[in-house]
């Protein structure tokens, strides 16, 4: 009888081992949001082999910064848009095994009866060229932050290295005026930023649906197409890509792994993972995406004549320089050469704010209008900029504004810091009056403009009355949010929707979404 219950409890213990499909251990990835239409193929990999693994899309600037000396990992594998991000910050080289998985160069996209007036659908196109439309005022271009993306730092290099017209740039280069100043007047093109390549894609599709158009998109070969698959099932016409002759930069979508001393069966499971993922034919899915594949991997995707897409067309590559130079030139886009910033700060300093909310603010505002803080993460502001903090709570308490400087940032620190919380909510007074404020500068065209609020509650007055209600040269200021606390959420995406902006999450770290929300402006 004994030997009957131990047999019983052993075939019991087996079919419940057998029936066990939990994953055998979790796998952390960070990577750049292009690569998020690979995800499926990743997972996939995963659940066949038993591994639970996770995807989390950052900016290029943040995956790097997760790479600087003494800060710990926490995930298993970083899958950058280019290497010059864990070239800048993995000083310490912990990223191993990294290989390229596909290239991707960044060109212009024109939407394509604008490339046809532009005599750039029957030729070559160079950087002059573009150059020379953008000083006639007949063409701007979506592109995101050059410190906070990299398909904006992309192609922010290469018209340094087409202005200089060099191969490879030194430091040295950075100090020509010459070359400066036709920079300085490429960026003038920038009608709006953002820290995403996919977020950027999906304001120029979302355009059209508000019956409104850009001109053109600095972004990747295959978002370009991923992009002309949504307008063509939409109806509209397709982006016409530009590869300026005098060179593109090309990124190479490194996989690296990432060692946080959690054993020999995690990496070797990386190390599985990158090897199918170079594979001929998952390098034959990725090649359908419009990403370009290694010669003898698997064949590239269709041309597609319409639009000038052809992965095999060889192109004119820039050559990355020196991550000192690298370095260098992205502090001097951000202190210099940008598109200046026109920017209102509506924050909420109502009573509910008292307390955590209150400190979590003040120390918010701090990194904001401390240079040395904000340049550690290249969101520094530049004297051309113009900034109104304007403090709310069931009205407009007060209107401080400055520029960028050292001195007008200081002083805009003091006097937030001294405000005190109190009063109801009613986060449209503050946008009203920032719109007040903004119309005479937004006049000149020098600026690019945003409203950020952040707010930790239920504002009075309704969003779809308020929308309705606007000038319409007010319309072309994008609204962000920034929640914290308990906040409706609800109003603050209706006016990010309305008016091409998004919504951040403030609720685990103010700091860190003042700082996202910086990229976008």
């Amino acid at each position: 009888m004994l030997i009957l219950r131990l047999a019983a409890l052993l075939s019991a213990a087996f079919l419940l081992n057998a029936c066990d499909d939990s994953p055998k251990f979790e796998f952390k990835i960070v990577a750049g949001s292009e690569n998020q239409v690979l995800e499926p193929i990743v997972k996939a990999f995963c659940d066949d082999k038993g591994i639970a693994c996770s995807v989390t899309y950052l900016g290029s600037l943040d995956i790097g910064l997760g790479l600087r000396p003494g800060q710990e990992a926490t995930v298993d594998a970083v899958w950058p848009a280019s290497s010059i991000w864990i070239d800048l910050f993995d000083t310490q080289r912990r990223v191993t095994h990294l290989q390229s998985i596909s290239q991707n160069p960044v060109v212009l996209g024109v939407r394509k009866a604008k490339a046809e007036a532009l005599g750039w659908t029957k030729g070559p196109v160079s950087t002059a060229d573009i150059l020379k439309a953008v000083d006639a005022g007949d063409l701007r271009f979506l592109m995101t932050s050059a410190t906070q993306s990299n398909s904006g730092a992309s192609a922010y290099l290469a018209m340094l290295a087409a202005a200089r017209g060099k191969p490879v740039l030194e430091a040295g280069d950075l100090d020509d005026p010459a070359t400066l100043d036709q920079v300085t007047r490429l960026l003038h093109g920038v009608e709006r930023s953002s820290g995403s390549s996919g977020w950027l894609a999906e304001l120029y599709v979302d355009a059209f649906d508000k019956g409104a158009t850009y001109d053109a998109m600095w972004n990747y070969e295959a978002v370009l197409k991923e992009t002309n698959d949504r307008l063509r099932a939409k109806g509209r016409e397709p982006l016409w890509a530009v590869y300026p002759g005098d060179g593109v930069s090309i990124a190479d979508s490194p996989l690296g792994f990432l060692g946080r001393g959690r054993g020999k069966e995690v990496e070797d499971f990386f190390v599985e993972l990158q090897a199918h993922l170079l594979t001929s034919p998952i390098q034959a899915q990725i090649a359908q995406t419009g990403r370009r594949i290694a010669l003898g991997r698997a064949a590239q995707a269709k041309p597609e004549p319409d639009w000038n897409f052809d992965p095999a067309r060889l192109v004119t590559a820039v050559q990355m320089p020196e991550p000192a130079v690298i370095h260098k030139a992205l502090t001097l886009y951000q202190e210099a050469l940008r598109r200046p910033s026109l920017t209102a700060l509506c924050l909420d300093f109502s009573g509910s704010m008292q307390g955590e909310g209150e400190s979590a603010l003040r120390q918010a505002i701090s990194f904001l209008f401390t240079p040395e803080r904000a340049a550690e993460v290249l969101v520094q502001w530049s004297p051309k900029d113009r900034i109104f903090v304007i403090p709310f709570s069931g009205d407009v308490a007060a209107v401080w504004n400055g520029s960028g400087t050292a001195a007008d940032q200081a002083s805009l620190l003091a006097q937030a810091t001294r405000h005190r919380v109190g009063g109801g909510t009613d986060m449209y007074a503050c946008v009203r009056e920032a719109y007040t404020r903004m119309r005479p500068l937004l006049a000149t065209d020098d600026y690019l403009p945003a409203i950020v609020i952040m707010t930790d509650g239920r504002s009075e007055g309704d969003p779809d009355s308020f929308l309705a209600s606007r000038d319409p040269g007010d319309q072309r200021i994008p609204i962000f949010g920034i929640t914290f606390g308990d906040a409706d959420r609800g109003q603050l995406d209706t006016l990010a929707a309305a008016t091409g902006a998004r919504v951040f999450d403030g609720a685990k770290d103010l700091t860190g979404a003042f700082r996202a929300a910086r990229g976008y402006n």
